[in-house]
């Protein structure tokens, strides 16, 4: 990857050393995939769902941010931060391509995509694009998420759906909008997986072997996290 000047984190400021360097060539265009979420825990959908994008759209890399504090789960237990941050670290660092990023975790408050992206952008020239990478069921949401018309002017999204999912209520949902979305869809079989899914299978003893990396399951087990006397 190419380097880049980066510049240094003020104090309550997200890290930015575990970012991808991008930028350095003014004559090319260079793309940069975000996969967000909370990753509670992240499993084998998101990596390959940020795969096939990946290949499909050209992109230089994928970093992955686990949110710090979840917008739409403040009413919500979630994980602590510091668990989905290494879990997420674990199930990534096989690939030269991703990378897991503390950029969200570091960031006191709530997190919000639009505040993500403005901080990247104030990081990267404008010669890196950015492609923001999330479900299709959160694409359908996205005109509503904080600060949206932000979000339509800094990234382009990438909505992966699974295989039959009906994608006309997102569709409906940015057709209705006045604010004008760069959106693509990509249908990834392994999407029917869920993070819920696999906390249930925990709760329930049962095996999470092919559904997330193995060194992602041995955390779970180790830490002795989602277990039955855990109400995530």
């Amino acid at each position: 990857m190419e380097a880049s000047d980066r510049k240094q984190a003020a104090p309550g400021q997200a890290s930015r050393g575990d970012l991808p360097r991008l930028g350095s060539d003014p004559t090319r265009v260079y793309r940069l995939g975000i996969m967000g979420g909370t990753f509670d825990p992240i499993h084998n959908g998101h990596l390959v769902a940020a795969e096939q994008a990946l290949f499909d759209l050209e992109l230089d890399a994928v970093v992955f941010m686990p949110a710090g504090s979840p917008a739409f789960k403040q009413n919500k237990q979630v994980t602590a931060a510091e668990d989905r941050y290494a879990m997420t670290l674990l199930a990534t660092s096989d690939n030269p391509h991703f990378l897991a990023s503390r950029f969200e975790i570091d960031r006191e408050g709530i997190t919000y995509t639009a505040d993500t992206l403005s901080g990247l952008r104030e990081i990267y020239p404008s010669n890196v694009e950015f492609y923001f990478i999330t479900g299709a069921d959160a694409i359908a949401e996205v005109v509503t998420w904080h600060d949206a018309e932000r979000i339509a002017k800094l990234a382009h999204l990438v909505g992966a759906t699974r295989p039959g999912y009906d994608l006309r209520a997102a569709q409906r949902a940015f057709a209705q909008t006045d604010l004008h979305f760069d959106v693509t869809y990509l249908e990834v079989p392994a999407l029917a997986i869920s993070s819920s899914y696999l906390r249930d299978r925990v709760r329930a003893g049962q095996s999470l072997r092919y559904l997330t990396p193995e060194p992602v399951s041995g955390y779970i087990g180790k830490h002795e996290l989602y277990s039955a006397g855990n109400t995530l």
